[in-house]
């Protein structure tokens, strides 16, 4: 009461305001208008909007353009490779003030502990994390996980107050046919939002899809699909993200009748992104610049978010709202030079430790044996695509030597294992994949969406057991090898995703591992983003996992041989 009390005497006029942002040119988000006006603020919140308030501090903008706070509609932290401390570090400078988060990474490892993990991280930023509750833990049956979340582990989540709604439900085939637990989970979330992923989803699939309950797709990477999801009542969240660009093919969608159900999301980013290229606020940029009307382009990363997802009081310049603000120079550029979180001016963030160990690899190494007996001529192998997360199901004839299929870098089809490292169970998914370009060594790592298990590709066994030993060790990583020499080496001792370093030097390092790489011929921009969708297989057409190769269209285990 004290601090509404406080708000209304300022908004009044009666009492001066603790900050007054004078002379700045406000994106107006409901009136659609650019407004110059002064902003009064108190107790962390705007007051009050116009002239003759007094304050006690006084920031004269001179004619800069102020914008609610930039919001993320959908991300994994984990991707960052840093803990949410260095995430916010890196795209609060940016004017990214909240992000809507998945944590079903480190859920998948760590379980219901590591959500509120990442949720008791989040708290001792300025940036406003809002945790979803992982719908998906493991995303299918058909690959081995560190732990399952059930429909009574969301509710608990709900109830203690660590989660605001549902993460992207990503067993859509579940929700389709309405299987009971994934109801179930859907029905703990009653009343908040329920976040999609269903790539191709179309036609009385789709319908089913919608009526279940989910209301949001960042999946889309066609105008006709996106349109369609558009027509039967989806929020689209335009995805660009390291290794899933679809903001060129998807900008052509947004016209005035359709751009307040649109959104911008980031999903996965390498902490060298977020550094070099930013965050939403680099969409915002780029929408300008495709003709989108700016203000649509700014709704687009504030307020058409905080509607989504029923955030109150952030999204938009308005009395009684966060004072979440971008201070910047010019509209179609961006670029903050100053940053408000709560009406606080933001400061350096350093790094804080974290002594905090989830999960561990767990692999029995005298059972691993990465060989291939060739069963038949044929094998079917995963596509890879360039800055896209589907992949191609094709077919070849198999290279083989003393009876076991092996690797082929003339043709570009190298070996992929995928090795189950939660509970010792000593499993092995076994394929090929072309896309990846390498002549010789491997790359290996413990980040692999959904389960994270380890993963490795290479030109030949040897390289590949020692890459993906390096990456197992002290809790898990990233490595390159070649022989039985490791070349570059990330370690990632929080569950085997994140390292609790400074941002700039986990993305040092990680640029490290991306030259080994292309030093050893892969043609990728960031192979190992590449790689670490490889064996998700819940995003068609076809995935590796540690169970089996999976044909995402069928939701089907199927031979590697044909």
């Amino acid at each position: 009461m004290d601090e509404i009390s406080t708000l209304l005497s300022v908004a009044r006029g009666d009492k001066p305001a603790d900050l007054l942002l004078s002379g700045g040119q406000i994106v107006n988000v409901f009136s659609g208008e650019i407004e110059t006006a002064d902003i009064a603020i108190a107790a962390g919140h705007i007051a009050g909007i116009g002239k003759g308030y007094t304050a006690k501090e006084r920031i004269d903008l001179n004619g800069a353009f102020v914008s609610p706070g930039f919001i993320d509609a959908h991300v994994h932290i984990e991707s960052s490779l840093c803990t949410p401390n260095q995430f916010a570090a890196a795209v609060l400078p940016r004017g990214i003030t909240t992000v809507v988060t998945d944590p079903h990474e480190i859920a998948n490892v760590a379980g219901a502990d590591g959500v509120r993990f990442m949720a008791h991280c989040a708290k001792s930023t300025p940036l406003q994390v809002i945790v979803m509750a992982p719908s998906c833990v493991p995303a299918t049956n058909m690959a081995t996980s560190g732990h399952n979340l059930t429909a009574d582990d969301i509710a608990l989540l709900r109830r203690g107050g660590t989660v605001y709604g549902l993460a992207e439900v990503m067993n859509y085939p579940a929700a389709i046919t309405g299987d009971p637990e994934m109801l179930k989970k859907i029905a703990a979330m009653e009343g908040r939002s329920i976040d999609g992923h269903c790539p191709n989803v179309r036609g009385n699939s789709l319908n089913a899809y919608v009526a279940s309950g989910v209301g949001s797709d960042h999946e889309c990477t066609s105008l006709e699909e996106a349109k369609e999801k558009l027509a039967r009542g989806m929020y689209i969240l335009i995805r660009e993200a390291t290794n899933a660009r679809n903001l060129d093919a998807l900008l052509p969608l947004i016209t005035r009748h359709n751009s307040r159900r649109i959104c911008f999301c980031t999903d996965d980013r390498t902490p060298g992104d977020l550094l070099t290229i930013g965050s939403v606020d680099s969409m915002i940029e780029r929408a300008i610049a495709f003709g989108i009307d700016p203000i649509d382009a700014f709704r687009m990363a504030t307020l058409n978010t905080a509607e989504w997802f029923r955030l109150p009081k952030i999204g938009a310049i308005a009395p009684g709202y966060k004072a979440n603000l971008v201070v910047f120079d010019r509209l179609e550029h961006p670029r903050a030079k100053i940053v408000f979180t709560n009406g606080n001016l933001l400061k350096p963030i350093a790094a804080v430790p974290t002594p905090v160990k989830l999960g561990d690899c767990q692999i029995p190494w005298d059972k691993i044996n990465l060989e291939i007996p060739a069963k038949t001529s044929h094998i079917r192998v995963i596509g890879s695509l360039r800055d896209q997360l589907t992949t191609d199901h094709r077919t070849f004839a198999a290279k083989t030597i003393e009876g076991n299929a092996v690797a082929d870098p003339e043709r570009d089809l190298l070996k992929m294992a995928v090795i189950e490292r939660h509970k010792s169970t000593g499993n092995i998914g076994k394929g090929f994949i072309q896309g990846f370009g390498l002549r010789r060594g491997a790359l290996a790592g413990t980040v692999a969406h959904d389960h994270h298990n380890l993963v490795a590709i290479g030109a030949d066994d040897t390289s590949m057991l020692t890459a993906a030993r390096a990456a197992s060790s002290n809790g898990g990583g990233l490595a390159v090898a070649v022989g039985q020499t490791v070349v570059a080496h990330l370690p990632l001792p929080i569950g085997g995703l994140m390292s609790d370093k400074p941002i700039a030097e986990v993305a040092a390092a990680y640029g490290k591992l991306i030259a080994a790489a292309h030093e050893l011929g892969s043609t990728l921009p960031d192979p190992f983003m590449a790689m670490s969708f490889m064996a998700l297989e819940v995003i068609p057409s076809l995935k590796l996992t540690d169970r089996g190769l999976v044909d995402v269209e069928k939701f089907q285990i199927v031979d590697l041989f044909v």
